[in-house]
């Protein structure tokens, strides 16, 4: 268990590892309560802090803890100059109308705590956790909490059968092997969560349930996280305060690149840039912070009003969006069809807004040889997101030729969740750096009074490849509809025996039924057509006055005189 005594040394953080742990679960499973039993050391975004989560008992907005371990065996190889685990908690809020805060904070995670009600069992915000959770990280555990309500005597029994369930929700998802452990963060009932604004008066429950199980097991499945010091900075701000005579701090994640006391941030979102003035991880100032990092950074000359979320980043780093391409993948749980011009909730970050989306055609990507794409430009750098959820980075083109499509194609070819291309509109700019996770949702449909929704709200998810603006750049779109003519044969040409096989086929055949009168027959020149025996041939003329045309089949053609010639062609 981690310790939790007043007096016990901090870590030295040039020997600590930090891994970000997502605490996700339906609205009331007690995910709050748990964070509470594993948390030695709170930040000033930590457990509920705002006097009306207390007072209605529920997350209204992502709290951050930690505590901290002995660096395990199996990480020791990957880091041998660490020497202790600081796992920072993420406490995400449950209820279906707080998503957008729960999105922001699923993407800065390693690691997922799936928390689910032992007796309510998997709920309809539970599913919504695991989509999350699928996006973002390949690695979950689940601690099915409130087990001191089953009576001592079937405790093991009836978890397990509630285990049993859990596992069938899992089988076809990554997740499908995850851990499942039995805990209560608080026999006999969840915190009574005073209504006074001082913290210290919350009263909470101390004795928990085989919570050492769940941290021997968090210990144990503990990834090694993916860090780099590389590439731009970008700290994604969910806590914002000022201290008088010292300046403005920002707490949050690290989510790319490196930053030291001194170096210019800007913040793209009020056109402004300051200098850190210097760095603080849990009360231990430091020099520097890093991809992963959770951190308070100090800046001076900055109302903390204007700023409560946000990004600050390395000056230039972050573009102001009007919109983008996207490559996208529907969300096999949500149920409906995607439909281009329709309007979606777009998350990036800690952003939510309206976008009409529109679909195309990616079939280049979705070969069914699988074999790989020229196209494909490596990862992101980015930890826990658009590669966690499985989205290529990839180039594109506005020279390339898509099939316009009215719907996202859900299967094709016995495939399923193919990739898309999408166009972002967004119905007021953002800032964001391009390879970002962004998430399309339908958050319309929430029970405000259980904070549920009857179904899967998230649609797709995508990752930013193009910036474009809408209004100048969708006609350079080359989007076609395949479309198809038949005309007849009323007349074949002289017969010939071929040279390769000594069968009797026609070089020349006449055609009619494919134009009017009236049609200007030098537009099709040089148009393929062909027989129902897929025999290619060419439109190299009229015939006579009554949009009749000439077709030369180089290879020859078995056709007989009243088949169709079938004419396809891109309708842009």
């Amino acid at each position: 268990m981690p310790s939790t005594g007043p007096d016990d040394r901090l870590p030295d953080q040039e020997t600590v590892l930090n891994v970000n742990l997502g605490v996700l679960g339906h609205v009331d499973s007690g995910k709050t309560s748990l964070v509470k039993a594993l948390s030695t050391l709170l930040s000033t975004a930590a457990l509920d802090k705002s006097k009306q989560s207390r007072q209605r008992g529920m997350t209204l907005d992502l709290g951050f803890s930690c505590f901290f371990l002995d660096m395990p065996s199996h990480l020791q190889a990957s880091y041998p100059d660490k020497k202790n685990l600081q796992i920072t908690l993420v406490d995400c809020p449950g209820h279906a109308s707080l998503i957008r805060t729960i999105i922001g904070g699923a993407q800065i995670i390693d690691m997922v705590l799936l928390v689910v009600d032992a007796v309510k069992g998997w709920q309809a915000q539970t599913t919504e956790c695991l989509v999350l959770a699928e996006l973002t990280s390949p690695y979950l555990v689940v601690a099915l909490n409130k087990a001191d309500q089953f009576p001592p005597p079937e405790r093991d029994q009836l978890l397990e059968q509630a285990a049993a369930k859990i596992r069938d929700r899992l089988k076809a998802t990554r997740f499908a092997n995850a851990p499942i452990v039995g805990v209560a963060a608080c026999v006999g009932g969840e915190k009574v969560a005073a209504a006074s604004e001082d913290m210290s008066k919350l009263e909470v429950r101390n004795e928990t349930y085989n919570m050492e199980t769940l941290v021997q097991t968090l210990q144990d499945k503990l990834p090694p996280p993916k860090r780099t010091p590389e590439g731009s900075f970008y700290f994604s701000v969910d806590h914002c305060f000022s201290i008088r005579g010292r300046g403005t701090v920002l707490t949050g994640t690290v989510l790319n690149g490196a930053a030291s006391v001194n170096d210019v941030l800007e913040f793209p979102t009020l056109g402004l840039d300051r200098k850190i003035k210097s760095i603080q991880m849990f009360k231990r100032q430091v020099q520097r912070i890093q991809q992963g990092d959770r951190a308070g950074v100090c800046v001076s000359n900055l109302d903390a009003k204007l700023l409560e979320r946000g990004i600050a980043a390395t000056p230039g780093a972050v573009q102001l969006l009007k919109g983008a391409i996207a490559l996208v993948r529907k969300v096999p749980y949500y149920v409906g069809t995607l439909h281009s011009g329709s309007k979606f909730h777009i998350s990036v970050g800690h952003t939510t807004i309206m976008a009409t989306v529109t679909f195309w055609d990616l079939s280049v990507v979705n070969p069914v040889d699988t074999k790989p794409s020229k196209r494909y430009v490596g990862s992101s750098s980015l930890g826990g997101d658009a590669d966690m959820a499985g989205l290529p980075r990839m180039t594109f083109s506005f020279e390339e030729e898509f099939i316009h499509q009215d719907d996202l194609l859900e299967s094709l070819d016995g495939q399923e969740s193919l990739l898309h291309w999408a166009l972002l509109d967004f119905q007021i700019p953002v800032h964001c750096p391009m390879d970002s996770l962004v998430i399309g949702s339908r958050l319309d449909t929430v029970d405000n009074s259980t904070g549920s929704a009857s179904a899967c709200r998230l649609a797709f998810s995508g990752r930013l490849m193009q910036s474009v603006d809408p209004g100048k750049d969708i006609s350079k779109l080359r989007l076609y509809t395949p479309k198809e003519r038949r005309g007849t044969i009323s007349r074949l040409g002289d017969p010939h025996k071929r040279t390769d096989d000594d069968k009797l086929v026609r070089y020349e055949v006449f055609g009619s039924d494919l134009f009017k009168k009236e049609t200007n027959m030098k537009a099709f020149f040089g148009m393929k057509v062909q027989t129902e025996r897929n025999e290619i041939g060419e439109i190299k003329s009229s015939f006579g006055t009554s949009g009749k045309y000439r077709v030369f089949f180089p290879a020859g053609t078995e056709a007989k005189e009243g088949e169709p010639l079938i004419l396809r062609f891109k309708r842009f």
